[in-house]
This record gives C-alpha cells, structure tokens and sequence, in this order.
C-alpha cells in the first residue's frame, strides 16, 4: 500500500511540474534568443557554463553571455569569465528582448540592476529559467508570485518563508509553470538545459546532444531529499566538509586551459575540486590573454604564483563532457578519500553513475 501511495504521489509530482511549452517565435527571429546572465561579483559557474554549453552545442538559438557591468565576472567557486555583453549592450541589441533568460545562482540575488533587468525581460515575454538557487532571484524580481517553483533543497525553508506567494514544490528535478521554469541544485543544470533544447529544437536534437555529452535522461524526476545530512549517511560526509576546511592544509591545483576548451568539463571539473574544501582551483595557459572556449565563452587564466601550482591531469580523453563530473569525483576519492568524493556529489544534489572507485590520481 505504501508503495501504491508513493507512486500515485511521484506521478502528481510530475504532473505539475510540467514540461516547457514550446518554442514560439515571436519576431520572425531565425533561432530565438537565449541570455544567460552573470553578477560580475559571483556567480555559481556550473549553473551558468552548463545551461551555456549545452544550448550552444544544440545549435539550436543565438546564445549570449550577458552580464550586469563590463569587466570580468567572478565564477563561484572558481575561475574568471570575460562576458559577450553588458545588460545595456544587449538591449541595444535586442530592443524586444530574449526569448529565453536563463538566470544562476549569484553572490548578490538582491542586487537591483539585476532585478530590474529579469524583471524587464519577463516584462518583455521571455520565459526565465532559474538554475539552482537563481530562484532567489527570480523570486525577488517577483516573476514566481502566483506560481509553482522550486530550488536547491538547503534554501527550501528560507523560500517557503520569504515567499509565501509562491508553491514552491520538492523532490522534483525542474518544473516549467508558463514563463517561468526553474530547477532543483547545481546538477539540474544539464537535464533542464536538455528540456529547453527539447523546447526549442526538439526531441531528435535534445537526444542527440544529451548522446554527445552522454547525459543520459532529463526527465523531472528527482528527490532531493537524499542529498539532506541525516544520521549515519550523509551526516559524516558533511562533517567532512569542516575537518577539510579547518584541518587539512589548502592544495593549490591549477587547471590547464587553452583555446577551444571544453567548457562544460571545464567546469564540472574545476568546481567539484573546489568544492572538495581541500583545494582551490586556477586556469592555467600560456599568458593571462582571453582564450575562447569551445562554443565563444572568453574564459580569463589567473595570472600571478600560478607557477607555484600542481596541476590537475587533463580528463581522459574519450570521456564525454557530460561525463566530467563523475570522472572528477573518482579522482578527489583517489586523493582526499570516498567522503570527501561524497560530500561533493551531496552538494551537486548528484548520485554519480555509479560507486564512485577512487582513481588514483598524481599532481605535477
């Protein structure tokens, strides 16, 4: 009986949540619009680079990186990114808008430009994505009043608190209510950025860039639940978290870029290590120049002591892009052990392909 009871739940769950209507093209435009907005003091860079990269290798929309101010744009919890636009640049641009805006977690959700600008662009008729925890900015813009949403499980009570205007569900991968969609933790980046490609381009050319990147499956079934401390499993891995921080000396791991770098491994890899709480991580290249990415992201390397770095050994180099965090994962098992491996897949909201084997792992 209550396993019935749990599937009729899990089956409404994913009623409500939805899917994204459809792409419709409202000014003629040859590929619609897609925006992915950056705060230059922070942003969490696997929610900006993945929905990013996945769109880009859709082929599917024109895709600008946009940022609230020129300069360089802080990627939490590493790396520097030199955005395509300013906000005012790309409403210049676009006087009528994007089609589509897809907001990340940042440092400053309450920063007014910000706001003002997600707002405007719902104002315009874009439907707005939120990733992770970009859905405190989207709420505060007030574009989920009246509306079901959702975000990383550790903010669940500070929403449901902060606003009550909202529904704001759980265990549920994303869900797409009208114009607005929005996403559970950091590893609902790729499966709703599949979603929107779904939306866009279609079934066939979601499957074939979830195929490339071999993401696998981006339905909303999701619980988030799992990925909470609780006694005896995921309690140690969090207590993990603070011994690493407190206790262990801080490894400096440099990370070598060049142009045409994968950025969606990039970043996968670079954030899992500096999640590790054992390290910190840098772009290391030949000079500190700009340097594009795969698909035109202008990725900044940290220039001063990088010559004081151990470096990360490049991914093998048959693994998928989409398959970079479960290779980084092995790799932090093989050097700072299964818990650490752990509490980072915890805080990706992430069960890895499988038992996560430490890969033994040697820095130059």
């Amino acid at each position: 009986m209550r396993t019935l009871f749990l599937l009729v739940l899990l089956i409404g769950r994913l009623a409500i949540a939805g899917e994204i209507d459809p792409y419709q093209n409202r000014f003629g435009r040859v590929k619609p619009v897609v925006a992915v907005i950056a705060e230059n003091h922070g942003t969490e860079l696997t929610d900006f680079v993945i929905p990013y990269g996945v769109v880009a290798r859709s082929r599917s929309a024109e895709l600008v990186a946009v940022a609230t101010q020129a300069g360089p744009v802080r990627m939490l919890p590493a790396l520097k990114i030199d955005p395509q636009a300013t906000i005012e640049e790309f409403d210049a641009r676009y006087p009528d808008g994007a089609d589509y805006l897809i907001v990340p977690a940042v440092a400053k959700s309450s920063d007014p430009a910000l706001l003002a600008w997600v707002a405007a662009q719902g104002a315009k008729g874009a439907t707005v994505v939120s990733i992770c925890d970009g859905a405190l900015v989207v709420a505060n813009s007030g574009l989920f009043k009246g509306r079901r949403a959702t975000g990383h499980w550790a903010t669940e009570s500070h929403r449901k608190q902060r606003y009550p205007d909202t529904q704001w569900l759980t265990n549920v991968r994303y869900v797409a209510d009208g114009k607005v969609v929005s996403s559970a933790g950091v590893s609902a980046a790729m499966p709703t950025a599949l979603a929107l490609v779904e939306a866009i381009a279609g079934r066939e050319r979601a499957e074939e860039v979830s195929r490339q990147l071999g993401a696998g499956d981006w339905g909303t079934a999701h619980d988030s639940d799992i990925f909470k401390p609780r006694l005896g499993t995921n309690l140690a891995a969090y207590l993990t978290g603070y011994t690493n921080q407190w206790f262990h000396a801080v490894d400096r791991l440099g990370l070598p870029v060049a142009a045409g770098v994968d950025e969606i491994a990039l970043a996968y890899t670079a954030d899992a290590w500096a999640r590790s709480k054992r390290s910190r991580v840098y772009a290391v290249a030949a000079d500190s120049s700009a340097l594009p990415t795969m698909h035109g992201l202008m990725l900044l390397p940290d220039g001063e002591g990088v010559e004081e770095l151990r470096l990360l050994p490049p991914l093998p180099a048959a693994t998928p892009a989409g398959e970079a965090l479960d290779e980084s994962l092995r790799a932090i098992a093989g050097r700072y052990g299964a818990s650490t491996a752990k509490l980072v897949a915890l805080e990706f909201e992430y069960i890895p392909a499988s038992a996560p084997r430490a890969r033994p792992i040697a820095l130059d």
